[in-house]
């Protein structure tokens, strides 16, 4: 049980910050995780040093004692100083030494006689701690798109740090639906990723409006063709229709698309309505022809 100089495993000096320790400690953890060492014992081992180290000096209430110690310990090592819990500003990940590190305590006879061994996890249940810094951090993006392709429905390829997922995006997303993707957060080291939530923006489109599942336009009307009836042929998302006008079209007159307007989001099959608002235009200028059909009202 010879004394181990945490300092020196970590690669930092004495007076080195906590914030430098912390860096230390993730850029070792990374080098001689097991997930990137399969197989390899000597990494094993390294990783477990650095997890060690890092529980020590990670943590002012055991860095003060260690330091108060050092290669001193032995003398002190039945002394009656009460039972170490310790504090520690970092998060620490508990668990049974054998789940992480296989069969023993996972940590030396020196950490074990020096901290008085294992302690209770934040479970309640016997375990230790080997304070592997592993915070789930979830990412959070906006993703732009138009209102025809919230109609139909769309993909975007996304370039998360070199990793491209594609993002489908169901017919019917309306603005500010929330997508959750898991696991696609930041993945801190030795941690799970956290997930990504991404913002959906429907962009309006010129002279649509959308009402929850139902879309208003407004369809200019020929005064003429407003007086003597006929048909109207009206553009939707779905594709173009014609619609018949009664004589005497007021100006103003709603007419409700049954089903022509927006998907309904996770519902296949079922639709909102389009209300198209008819709207009587005067022409420009006359012809010969209206000017003398006009003639004939007087």
């Amino acid at each position: 049980m010879d004394f181990k100089d945490y300092y020196a495993v970590l690669g930092v000096g004495k007076q080195a910050s906590q914030e430098e320790i912390k860096k230390a400690y993730r850029r070792l953890a990374l080098r001689y995780h097991p997930d990137k060492n399969a197989g390899d014992k000597v990494a094993e081992e390294k990783f477990k040093e650095v997890a060690e180290a890092h529980e020590v000096l990670g943590d002012p209430e055991k860095r003060k004692k260690y330091d108060q110690l050092g290669s001193n310990w032995r003398q002190y090592e039945n002394a009656d100083f009460g039972a170490y819990g310790g504090g520690g500003g970092h998060r620490d990940v508990y668990g049974r030494a054998e789940d992480v590190f296989g069969s023993g305590s996972g940590f030396s006879d020196f950490f074990e006689s020096f901290f008085g061994g294992m302690r209770a996890g934040r479970n309640g249940q016997s375990g230790f701690s080997f304070g592997f810094d592993s915070p789930v951090v979830d990412l959070q993006g906006e993703l732009p798109i138009g209102l025809l392709e919230a109609y139909r429905g769309t993909e975007r390829i996304m370039d998360l740090g070199g990793e491209k997922i594609k993002v489908k995006i169901k017919p019917g997303a309306s603005d500010g639906l929330k997508l959750k993707i898991k696991g696609k957060g930041r993945r801190e080291v030795g941690g799970r990723g956290g997930d990504l939530y991404l913002t959906v923006n429907v962009a309006p489109l010129p002279g649509w409006e959308r009402k929850g599942d139902d879309l208003y336009k407004e369809q200019p009307v020929d005064v003429f063709k407003a007086l003597k009836g006929g048909t109207q042929e009206i553009d939707t998302f779905s594709g173009k229709l014609t619609i018949r006008l009664n004589e005497c079209t007021p100006n103003g007159k709603r007419v409700r698309l049954k089903g022509k307007g927006m998907p309904v989001y996770n519902k296949p099959g079922t639709y909102g309505d389009l209300y198209i608002k008819l709207v009587v235009k005067m022409p420009e200028q006359l012809t010969e022809q209206q000017r003398a059909l006009l003639k004939q009202l007087d």
